[in-house]
């Protein structure tokens, strides 16, 4: 039914030279009316709701050549318009939209190339007044409309055009990402077919009998159930052979044993001895003997994952065993070769949802595509934002904020930018259990995380995604600039906006505090700590004396010095505030003793 209004909508005003309706021609004639006639209604009064309904239409066709026809037909809903021509992006340059009774359309095309992607007027023949309009979406371009008019446009008439060029361009945009979002699933699907049709030319190509066949019997049945990874070939491997099977990874820690005889503690391995085994075995065709282990790599496209072996104490393994084992490590490769593709592509579409949401673009298919993704966008989130100062922000650091974040139990989607990674959590994260994890992971503490606060509509996600920034950045230029805060936690910082102009904040530090700055260097005094100490006990001397260690007098005197020094009023409410929000910034933000 795709793009049914949209034909619907053409065929309704099509009479009408293509216009959309104007009014109420064609109303059957009411009875007559008693008191004051209302003044007749004029053209224009009906061009929002012409263009609501031709709104609805743009965004009901079934393709960009659909809504550019669209467009051009009914352009004359916004005024007295003409649509010269209409050019859509194709591979990079402009092409011309077919249309009847088209003139001129070298001059246009020529002129339109020359505007290089701005807005700009053109000249036609007949014509008081025409323009080329682009229709821009957020990845770029989409094309122009040309328009013409027999005389200048009002404001008003220049304002509807402007509003029909960005519903057209908005329309083009939602075609291009419902594309996008095809070919997405048609990648996803050409990898399922890619691995059903590996799983197929495996079992076609053996054709051994006995017990070779029997292992190829067994492994295509391992194949053809879905996987099940590691466990699920050991598993199988011991049936066949009768010895103890496992799996370690790339770096000798265990990752599946089956049979009897497994390590309690596993040992731990060692890295140059490691590297050792797998290079030697990387230099033969198949499985090879290394001590008491018959060992094959688990290599996909060339990529050591691991390795699958079978421990043969007392050296029983035959060529069937050999064969067992080298077949078994080719049905693991392919295995964990396509869980990557699999894991890359639903990385990537996690990322551009992610993306989306933070520039507030995702849209109303929000829900649907976080729903493809086994995520759900119906709860309250937070948007946490995670930034190291050792590490780059590059795939390797966002997996393991990733594989940090699992570990806390955190459900979220995550992407990368530039200098940080952002998660979008669907619960409040368990931050400082967050940045602990990042911290085992990356071997340093060198970290900060800021978190939002709740977000409960997807619009909003951009805005929270600045004060999961701003959270990170109070962090970064305080004292204790490693660890987690939250937005929420703030207080007068949320107001403040740390982060964005530190100037700004020495110059309000320095109008109220600059004297006794100055007074505390040049004597070794502590004016400002004993002024920041007195706002901090709520203005009660006793307290703020004990908490300085200093005599009520020797507290009332130095208040009264301040008074002088300074030239500000402790009993003033605004020079009070004032001076509260000077110490608090001077301590906490610009580092201040204390």
């Amino acid at each position: 039914m795709a793009g049914s209004r949209a034909h619907s909508l053409y065929r309704r005003y099509s009479g009408r030279k293509g216009d959309l309706p104007r009014g109420g021609a064609g109303r059957q004639p009411t009875a007559a009316r008693t008191g004051p006639r209302p003044p007749a209604r004029t053209p224009a009064d009906h061009a929002p709701h012409d263009l609501t309904e031709l709104s609805q239409a743009l965004f009901d066709a079934p393709d960009e050549g659909e809504i550019l026809r669209l467009a051009m037909e009914h352009i004359g809903t916004a005024g007295p318009y003409s649509a010269e021509a209409g050019y859509l992006t194709v591979g990079g340059d402009l092409v011309p939209a077919p249309r009847n009774g088209q003139t001129h359309a070298s001059a246009l095309g020529r002129r339109v190339r020359e505007l290089a992607g701005q807005d700009g007027p053109v000249a036609v023949p007949g014509r008081a007044w025409g323009r080329a309009m682009g229709l821009r979406g957020l990845d770029g371009l989409h094309g122009y409309l040309v328009v013409t008019s027999r005389s200048r446009p009002t404001e008003a008439e220049r304002s509807l055009l402007t509003t029909l060029v960005a519903h057209t361009a908005a329309a083009l945009s939602v075609v291009f990402a419902l594309r996008r979002r095809r070919e997405d699933a048609l990648e996803l699907c050409r990898l399922r077919e890619e691995r059903t049709a590996l799983q197929r030319k495996l079992i076609s190509v053996v054709a051994e009998l006995g017990y070779e066949r029997a292992v190829h019997a067994l492994l295509a049945g391992v194949a053809a159930s879905g996987g099940g990874g590691e466990e699920v070939v050991t598993r199988a491997l011991h049936r066949l052979t009768g010895l103890p099977a496992l799996v370690e990874d790339r770096f000798g820690r265990l990752r599946s044993w089956t049979g009897p005889g497994r390590p309690d503690p596993y040992p731990e391995p060692d890295p140059v001895r490691r590297d050792e085994m797998l290079h030697a075995v990387a230099r033969e065709a198949g499985p090879v003997r290394m001590e008491d282990r018959l060992v094959a790599l688990v290599r996909p496209r060339g990529e050591i994952l691991g390795v699958l072996a079978l421990v043969d104490v007392r050296n029983e393994a035959d060529e069937h065993t050999v064969f067992a084992l080298g077949h078994a490590a080719k049905s693991l490769s392919l295995e964990l070769a396509h869980l990557r593709d699999l894991a890359e592509v639903e990385r990537r579409l996690h990322r551009e949802l992610v993306d989306d949401l933070l520039a507030g673009t995702a849209g109303r298919g929000a829900y649907a595509r976080s729903e493809a993704v086994g995520h759900d966008l119906h709860r309250s989130h937070y948007i946490v934002v995670v930034r190291w100062s050792n590490r780059t922000a590059d795939d390797s650091f966002a997996q393991a904020v990733g594989r940090a974040a699992s570990t806390v139990g955190m459900r979220s989607l995550l992407t990368r930018r530039s200098g940080h990674v952002v998660l979008v959590a669907d619960d409040r994260p368990p931050a400082r259990a967050l940045y602990e994890a990042l911290a085992r992971e990356t071997g340093t503490r060198s970290g900060t995380i800021g978190v939002s606060a709740p977000c409960h509509a997807v619009d909003a996600i951009p805005h929270h995604y600045r004060e999961a920034q701003r959270a990170m950045d109070v962090r970064r230029h305080s004292r204790e600039r490693y660890g987690a805060t939250f937005f929420d936690e703030l207080g007068l910082y949320r107001i403040l906006g740390p982060g964005s102009d530190y100037r700004e904040l020495e110059t309000f530090v320095h109008e109220w505090l600059g004297r006794l700055i100055d007074y505390d260097s040049r004597h070794h005094a502590a004016m400002v700590e004993t002024l920041s100490r007195y706002f901090d006990c709520g203005g009660n001397y006793d307290e703020t004396a004990d908490s300085l260690a200093i005599h009520r007098s020797t507290l009332r005197y130095r208040l009264q010095r301040i008074r002088e020094i300074g030239g500000h009023d402790l009993a003033d409410v605004e020079d009070r505030l004032n001076l509260q929000v000077a110490t608090r910034v001077w301590k906490i933000v610009l580092g201040g003793p204390g």
